[in-house]
């Protein structure tokens, strides 16, 4: 269960307050974080601050939820999964993996987005253009995750069904492993656009060469994003998944895009 907003920030203050007694062991302890790709921009500021303010790191490792819930299943080193679904988790506690059910920390967002200036003219939340170029068939690369793993994959493909462009698009497609390549291949020349994280087109690198628009929130099934610790999970990692829950991790995730679930 989350927890209250005091209790966390006694945590943070506490393992701040420890750390300082011993410099050596915060050093050694560099966790390996199991994130969704959609945070990449985001997680990196937020442990970049929490660096500067705890003198503590974090390896942040960027893939698709569904291949990290198989690897964590399996024994990989992770300490803190940030699942971009959170059936993942409730999945891996069900099965013993995690220390609890974990906490939501966000919920995500989708955009049609494409290439700065929208050649291909589909950049519209409603996807009525891109409709309309599939119906002219001047779209012939279409950009999403892989919905077989990727939870921003599976909302891709919802709100092509809900608009009835499925089984039109779908010979047109090509995958990322997850949604972070997705965003990569819809604005890289070999896709004239793409569906992707909210996240990551506002991140700057991204948006200042993209267009793009929200998908309403009813087209597909909500982005309910939870992260839990992992069994064995040390110091730092548990000093992380405390500082999510903080202000200025919040803050960033607001940043990006992201709603935030109420304390």
């Amino acid at each position: 269960m989350a927890m209250h907003r005091p209790a966390v920030t006694l945590l943070v203050c506490l393992a701040v307050a420890l750390a300082g007694f011993a410099p050596a062991a915060s050093q050694a302890d560099r966790p390996i974080i199991a994130a969704a790709s959609d945070l990449q921009f985001a997680l990196e500021e937020v442990a970049e601050r929490f660096h500067d303010e705890t003198g503590r790191s974090v390896r942040l490792n960027f893939g698709s939820s569904g291949n990290f819930r198989r690897q964590i299943a399996q024994g990989a080193p992770f300490e803190l999964y940030l699942s971009a679904d959170e059936e993942y988790v409730f999945a891996l506690e069900r099965d013993g993996h995690t220390e609890d059910e974990g906490t939501l920390y966000a919920i995500g967002r989708i955009v049609v987005i494409a290439p700065a200036g929208d050649p291909a003219d589909i950049v519209d939340g409603s996807l009525d253009k891109l409709a309309e170029r599939l119906e002219a068939g001047d779209i012939t690369r279409f950009a999403i995750a892989n919905p077989d793993h990727a939870p921003y994959g599976v909302a891709a493909m919802e709100a092509l069904q809900s608009k009835g462009l499925w089984q039109t698009v779908r010979p047109r497609l090509i995958q990322g492993e997850n949604v972070s390549q997705a965003a990569r291949l819809a604005l890289s020349g070999e896709a004239q656009g793409g569906i992707v994280a909210y996240s990551l087109a506002r991140a700057p690198g991204i948006a200042a060469r993209s267009d793009h628009a929200l998908i309403p929130e009813e087209a597909h099934t909500p982005l309910r994003q939870r992260m839990a610790l992992v069994d064995g999970a040390g110091e730092t990692a548990r000093m992380f998944y405390a500082y999510l829950q903080e202000e200025p991790a919040r803050n960033i995730l607001e940043d990006f895009g992201f709603a935030l679930p109420d304390d």
